[in-house]
């Protein structure tokens, strides 16, 4: 029962989402390419030169699902991208399948313990996570802005019906380039947890997310409300230009 009620899901996602046309068509379509694959090497899954994102997959030893890289180029200055990046209880806006995001504790200046619920398909539980996110500022040395994403599975208590995630590691590297744009460079894995989740779901979305991910984040990029905000940073940001 939970096979075809997934199947639907992702018929309908594409349909709507991804703005396919036929959605039974592109179903099995998407579900031979979502097959697990042995390859370790990185796999272009999406090149969109127009808006300069380039995504990738591979599968890892001792990994169940497939792993994920992001590159692209932004248009911001780092001050603006800092400020949404901290901006935790709004990651619903344009995090991927958030209902839920808020700040737990902020242990320093660059460390961050955020909670988030997500959105699961139709069928399954809805997954939670605790994530602590520690941030390697800029110096006038260093031009990159680093942010690496651990899961804490054990941090809070596991609150049923909710399914607590296992994994949502990502590593963020983000580098100021000339003329207000930035370079980053993404690579993660995320394990949903709990059992009964085909391996093609999880698949669908480590290919599907961190593209979604990025063009939300873009949009918010562009927002009055984050370029033009006072608000102190927690840490010294440096554009191009500072160099």
């Amino acid at each position: 029962m939970l096979q075809p009620m997934l199947q639907g899901f992702l018929a309908m996602f594409l349909s709507v989402t991804l703005g396919l046309n036929n959605a039974s068509a592109a179903n099995n379509d998407e579900l031979e390419e979502l097959r697990p694959t042995v390859s370790r090497e990185w796999i272009l899954t999406k090149d969109d030169r127009l808006r300069q994102i380039k995504t990738y997959l591979r599968l890892e030893d001792g990994k169940q699902y497939r792993s994920f890289k992001i590159e692209a180029v932004l248009e911001a200055p780092m001050q603006t991208l800092a400020t949404v990046l901290l901006d935790f209880d709004n990651y619903t806006k344009w995090y991927w399948k958030t209902r839920e995001s808020r700040l737990l504790k902020q242990p320093s200046n660059t460390e961050f313990i955020v909670y988030f619920i997500h959105e699961a398909p139709q069928g399954l539980a809805d997954r939670d996570v605790v994530l602590q996110c520690i941030i390697e500022p800029q110096t006038k040395v260093k031009r990159s802005i680093t942010l690496k994403v651990t899961a804490l599975p054990n941090f809070l208590p596991v609150a049923p019906p909710l399914v607590r995630m296992p994994a949502e590691d990502i590593s963020i590297k983000f580098s100021p380039l000339p003329h207000g744009k930035i370079q980053v460079v993404a690579e993660g894995y995320f394990d949903p947890g709990g059992s009964g989740v085909p391996v093609w779901a999880t698949n669908f979305i480590q290919r599907a997310a961190p593209y979604s991910v990025i063009r939300n984040f873009q949009r918010m990029l562009s927002r009055d409300e984050y370029r033009n905000s006072k608000k102190p940073l927690p840490f010294p940001v440096y554009d191009d230009s500072d160099y």
